[in-house]
């Protein structure tokens, strides 16, 4: 509900997220309709403004929402940005009361994570190790997947919040870190799938095939692949606009050869697929959708925008 309305207030406990990006605000949005008062801070005060139209409470930064809400929800881009929304200035980790919750939903070193529990620990807090997958859309309509880690008492705490946000919430360990390390997993496999996708329809266009009959064909047959269907989609539009961008997979996929690196475990699919978008960062596309890895290669007509 919004600040100053009159209506009855929840049974529900209040609940805070941090980050309302392309995924942050369809879980901030899910939680709302679940019946939670949902507070929301974001660097962006149009982000805010624009959530609070639609019932959301406004706060000023972390520590604000901290200190209204016993269950906060990190949505931010990565551990470095989770650094800061815990322990940067007005961190929301001074400001949490003994017994709240930090649910942390980046895509982050699993080693981190693990850690980042026992730091909670100590300062009386609890922890859920929880990243993310889905996309925007499923985020927005509560249909995404969480990968979650962490104490039991953590998941008490948490109460209905996790399954207000995911259609499906997996348990995966009553310790933080399994929960990114299935996350990177994913991470691995989606990020080799879109420079796979990207280097089919290269070849399709090199080759001279329509673009769409290309498409129709392989989202009919046995090559197909989810991320094919969906990344194509873009290619075929034209429209590199950033619902995932090429950088997260720059990040991700140096997560991934990071864990396999430690333990000298060989991932060559995976360094290539990461050399492919680190030259498409390198080109200039960083911030597009991560689809824009095709524009690598060399020789070929894309389908112009809309």
């Amino acid at each position: 509900m919004s600040a100053g309305s009159t209506a009855a207030p929840s049974p529900l406990p209040p609940v805070g997220v941090i980050g309302l990006g392309a995924m942050g605000r369809g879980m901030a949005a899910s939680l709302r309709r679940a019946g939670y008062p949902v507070h929301v801070a974001d660097v962006r005060p149009e982000a805010v403004q624009s959530f609070v139209a639609e019932g959301g409470v406004a706060c000023d930064g972390p520590a604000d929402l901290a200190r209204r809400c016993e269950v906060v929800v990190s949505v931010v881009v990565n551990a470095a940005q989770t650094e800061d929304v815990l322990f940067g200035a007005g961190g929301a980790a001074a400001a949490m009361r003994p017994g709240s919750l930090f649910v942390m939903c980046s895509t982050v070193d699993p080693n981190w994570s693990a850690a980042l529990e026992g730091r909670m620990a100590e300062r009386g807090l609890l922890y859920l190790d929880a990243p993310i997958s889905g996309g925007a859309a499923k985020a927005a309509s509560g249909q995404m997947t969480m990968m979650t880690a962490g104490r039991p008492e953590a998941y008490a705490k948490a109460g209905g919040a996790l399954a207000a946000m995911a259609a499906k919430v997996y348990r995966l360990g009553d310790r933080a870190g399994n929960g990114s390390k299935v996350k990177i997993i994913n991470q691995l496999l989606a990020g080799v799938h879109i420079a796979a996708a990207a280097e089919a329809m290269a070849l399709g266009l090199r080759e001279g095939v329509d673009a769409a009959a290309l498409y129709e064909v392989i989202t009919n047959s046995a090559g197909n692949s989810w991320m094919f269907e969906n990344r194509m989609a873009h290619v075929l539009a034209g429209d590199y606009t950033p619902l995932s961008a090429v950088d997260i997979f720059v990040k991700d996929l140096g997560l991934v050869l990071d864990t396999a690196r430690a333990t000298k475990f060989p991932l060559p699919l995976s360094a290539t697929a990461h050399q492919m978008f680190m030259q498409a960062s390198s080109a200039g596309h960083g911030r597009e959708d991560d689809a824009a890895v095709i524009k690598i290669f060399p020789g070929i007509t894309l389908p112009p925008g809309k």
